[in-house]
């Protein structure tokens, strides 16, 4: 559910950023209809005409997913390193330490939301991680994830500073999802300014592909284990791939972004919703980490520093995540008295993420007492210890 929320969002930006891109051309009307990058409405549709091609490019299977994304990173990657060095070294505003204090942030309601946004951000990059069964070797698919949370690490450094240096707070708080065009422009003159903006659809783009495939994958996984139904197993002959179940992420991510229209400004709906799958997103790593460490207890017998890696720092950050998520639930709860469809609306808020959860809940007891899947009892479907894994490993 919060990966077709984030789809959903991410239509949209990758619909702004091309009418954006237009907009740098002149091309500031089509039909008769004046090309609005803010209206949710414009950016929606061209945003799905986008996904649907993603999705069929997502059914051919990975190696023509990693081939497109090659090209577009490549292009993302030389332009934010020119434009975010270049920025670095010209910008008017002196460097400050205290752009990495938290302490400087004025509340702790704030604070919260700024450490779940980073965990926002950083969701959808382990990607690599879903596809092992897709590759000769599981351990390249470790390595490749491993290498890109590192290298997202630079790069947000990077590109947090340059825009510090180079806008003021006001100009960053002021132009929202035109912000990077904002940058482009006040480093560059045309049409080098409008690099910044290609790469951003480009980012759109990749985005919405590392979101479709690895939820494929993770579905296809569920059905297997009969925690969801035989629909997402089904495997494309021609492709080897979950294509039925990539067709329905796309159709239901296509859904949300149109029921999304309610919202009627694009800042209000990418502001919604990275808040309410946020807290999903921090639940979720949280679970993971608690069961990592619960599945790797005994290491802390029998090698204490393969047990403090796989076992304490996993906990530590499983409870940092909790009170992390906890907190903003309580935030969002106090500051209104009242229920109303807006991205400022503290209840909406916490009820999107709240019925994502519930749908969690439905879907697991369907699946353990109706349809009875063995993925509830020890040592059955595809529990790392299963007697029938172990025998053929």
């Amino acid at each position: 559910m919060a990966t077709i929320a984030f789809l959903a969002y991410t239509t949209a930006v990758t619909g702004s950023a091309m009418i954006q891109l237009a907009g740098e051309a002149g091309v500031h009307e089509a039909g008769g209809l004046t090309l609005d990058p803010g209206s949710t409405a414009q950016t929606t549709a061209v945003g799905i005409v986008i996904l649907v091609a993603v999705t069929l490019t997502a059914i051919t299977g990975v190696r023509t997913a990693a081939r497109l994304q090659t090209g577009l990173l490549i292009f993302e990657y030389v332009v934010l390193l020119g434009f975010c060095g270049y920025g670095i070294v010209t910008g008017p505003h002196a460097f400050s330490l205290s752009w990495f204090d938290p302490f400087a942030i004025p509340s702790a309601s704030a604070l919260a939301q700024g450490l779940l946004l980073s965990v926002f951000c950083y969701w959808g990059f382990e990607a690599a991680f879903t596809v092992n069964e897709e590759v000769r070797d599981p351990r390249d698919a470790s390595r490749a994830g491993l290498i890109t949370l590192v290298t997202m690490l630079g790069l947000f450094l990077l590109g947090s500073i340059a825009f510090q240096r180079v806008l003021s707070e006001g100009e960053l708080a002021g132009h929202g999802a035109q912000g990077l065009a904002y940058f482009g422009d006040r480093l560059a003159s045309q049409p080098l300014a409008a690099l910044p903006l290609v790469a951003l659809m480009f980012s759109a783009v990749a985005s919405l592909q590392a979101g479709v495939i690895p939820t494929a994958r993770g579905m296809f996984a569920m059905s297997r284990d009969r925690t969801l139904g035989p629909v997402w197993g089904k495997v494309s002959a021609r492709y080897g791939t979950p294509a039925l179940g990539t067709l329905l992420i796309g159709a239901l991510a296509t859904a949300v972004a149109a029921l999304a229209l309610v919202i009627p400004r694009l800042a209000d709906m990418i502001m919604a919703t990275v808040n309410a799958v946020g807290i999903v997103v921090a639940l979720s790593y949280a679970l993971t980490a608690l069961a990592a460490a619960v599945r790797f207890r005994s290491l802390l017998r029998e090698d204490w520093r393969q047990g403090v890696r796989a076992v304490v720092l996993p906990t530590l950050s499983a409870i940092s995540l909790l009170a992390l998520g906890g907190y903003l639930c309580w935030s969002f709860y106090t500051s209104t008295d009242h229920l109303e469809v807006s991205a400022d609306n503290g209840w909406f808020l916490l009820l999107t993420p709240l019925a994502m959860i519930a749908s969690g809940f439905l879907a697991a007891a369907w699946a353990k007492w109706v349809r009875r899947s063995p993925y509830f009892h020890s040592g059955e479907g595809t529990d790392a210890d299963a007697p029938q894994l172990l025998a053929t490993s």
